[in-house]
């Protein structure tokens, strides 16, 4: 086993899991664990297949920016 945990340490690791998070939510925490570590997983892997597209989408030119104040800067400016 990984990191020298054993069968009776992974017992303890359930139980406790078990008891803190009952047993209606477990499954569905076990879930959403393999569905992240699946997206990571593939984020990883389609890392160089993004690289290829980058530079296609950096020569676009860039898109209008308007600037946004917040009600306290125009307040400041308008008190001037």
């Amino acid at each position: 086993m990984p990191l020298g945990i054993g069968v009776p340490e992974l017992l303890i690791i359930l139980v406790i899991l078990l008891v803190v998070f009952g047993p209606k939510r477990l499954p569905g925490l076990g879930k959403q664990l393999g569905t992240g570590l699946r997206e990571f997983k593939d984020s990883i892997n389609s890392k160089g297949d993004d690289d290829a597209e980058t530079p296609s989408k950096l020569d676009a030119a860039p898109a209008d920016r308007t600037t946004v104040t917040s009600s306290s800067e125009s307040e400041r400016t308008a008190r001037s």
